[in-house]
């Protein structure tokens, strides 16, 4: 009996002494948390990558008013090669979350960002000097891969920086830079290339980019909490002369594990995980409607309206009108719902999702009306401002859906978004690839018809999600092992 209690006590002592050995965070408060860094320092961080993510959106698209003048320079006539010059970029953006995101959640944010943007710049530059179509065609993709990890993390960043009741300001002001970066990319390219040539559409991707990166090297600082955490670790160490003080937020495994588990989360959260998968196969598919309109704008208005080069390039600011509209809306409104359906209460990610219902309706309306007004040649101001409802739908969807995956998986929200960004820029990148062939068989009335009435489909899903998320996110069966 007294041997029994000995050993219970024995026990208890040991368990209390690995207790003292452990550190975390001083409290919600604690300074060494990113959470409570001080405003200016915060925004600092949202703003420069913001920037950044803008220049790598702006590559996704800038190149599609000029693609034809690289054709013929390259001696080729295939339509199909030139909508790849321009799409061949998602396949890059595609490729590049399943190394970075993972990477994020090992190593933190700022090494995987200072190392892509560095490539990015150099890579922009391999396509301003391409010799042949082969070489632009991988340049591009290279690129690609490399403007992912902006794309992708930055998400995270948001949700490392910010409380949930303050994410959807500043999730709005990030995302300005993805989606207003294609919007805009065409009308620079577009005079651009008619002024100087297709190179230097890279040229100026790539001296906007390298300034950027320069930038990011002075501003940008470390935001994930267990590298944070481990910082302070390490200065506690130190200080006390105790080796044994752990972080809170160590992962004990294996490092094989550890980089095996965060290699596989953004695809076991994509195929195992309903509210990633739905929501990433919705904003795969306007995403890709983005891009079909990219690669087909050119000969629409350069066939039915007789744009010039310069004057197609502006032809896509219907959607960019749209997007900062719909940037507008969701950076004023979704705090402010979240706060209000919450009534003080517990704060849900699915509180911010009604402002995704309106964004829904915005998508089909946009290809029914412009594809008929196309098909009739009707003004060509009609089908540019039935154009600015997909940027309204686009905006308020995606944004909605990545402050939710952030809400949803905080600290691997990185691999969530990852999960989203891998479908939707697959998409981006074969989809538009089907749309001169289905102009061909179906016109511009139908074939537009037909992308609407798939969007009608999706109309349900934020429906869905609405009044079942909170029951399959908390529900076991539905949350994967990470």
């Amino acid at each position: 009996m007294v041997k029994a209690e000995e050993d219970s006590a024995a026990l208890e002592a040991a368990i209390d002494n690995g207790r003292r050995h452990i550190v975390d965070f001083d409290g919600p408060t604690d300074p060494d948390n990113a959470v409570n860094w001080p405003a200016a320092r915060k925004w600092l961080n949202v703003f420069v990558l913001a920037a950044m993510t803008f220049i790598a959106a702006l590559g996704s698209s800038i190149a599609a008013p000029g693609v034809n003048q690289a054709i013929v320079d390259f001696d080729s006539t295939s339509s199909i090669l030139s909508s790849l010059i321009v799409s061949v970029y998602n396949v890059g953006l595609a490729i590049g979350p399943l190394i970075v995101a993972p990477l994020s959640e090992m190593y933190g944010r700022l090494i995987p960002y200072h190392v892509t943007n560095v490539l990015f710049v150099l890579f922009t530059i391999g396509c301003a000097l391409s010799p042949n179509l082969p070489a632009l065609v991988i340049f591009r993709m290279l690129a690609g891969m490399e403007a992912s990890a902006v794309m992708t993390i930055g998400g995270a960043t948001v949700a490392d920086l910010f409380i949930q009741e303050e994410r959807g300001r500043a999730m709005a002001i990030w995302t300005f830079g993805p989606l207003m970066g294609p919007a805009v990319g065409p009308a620079v390219g577009g005079y651009l290339a008619e002024a100087k040539g297709w190179r230097w559409v890279f040229w100026v991707v790539a001296i906007g980019g390298g300034f950027i990166t320069g930038m990011f090297f002075l501003i940008a600082r470390e935001t994930y909490p267990p590298v944070l955490l481990q910082r302070k670790v390490n200065r506690l160490r130190q200080e006390t002369g105790n080796p044994l003080l752990t972080s809170a937020l160590a992962d004990t495994s294996s490092r094989r594990a550890r980089i095996s588990r965060s290699v596989r989360r953004p695809l076991v959260l994509l195929f195992r995980s309903p509210i990633v998968f739905l929501f990433s196969v919705f904003i795969a598919v306007v995403f890709s409607y983005q891009f079909l309109l990219f690669v087909t704008i050119p000969s629409v208005f350069g066939e039915i309206y007789d744009f010039s080069l310069g004057q197609i390039g502006l032809s896509y600011l219907g959607i960019a009108a749209g997007l900062l509209l719909g940037n507008a809306i969701f950076g004023q409104a979704s705090d402010r719902i979240l706060s209000k359906k919450s009534g003080g209460m517990e704060l849900k990610p699915e509180f911010r999702l009604p402002l995704m219902i309106p964004g829904a309706f915005c998508i089909p309306m946009c290809f029914f009306i412009y594809g008929w007004a196309t098909y009739y040649k009707l003004h060509w101001m009609m089908p540019i401002c039935a154009t600015s409802l997909l940027g309204i739908g686009l905006n308020l969807s995606l944004m909605t859906i990545q402050v939710y995956l952030v809400d949803t998986y905080t600290l691997y929200s990185a691999s969530a978004l990852a999960a989203a960004t891998i479908l939707r820029s697959l998409f981006g990148a074969f989809l538009p690839l089907a749309g001169p062939p289905l102009y061909d068989a179906l016109g511009l009335g139908w074939g537009n018809s037909t992308l609407g009435f798939i969007a009608v489909a999706l109309i349900p899903v934020p429906f869905l999600f609405i009044r079942y998320g909170e029951a399959i996110r908390t529900n076991p069966r539905f949350q994967p092992a990470l």
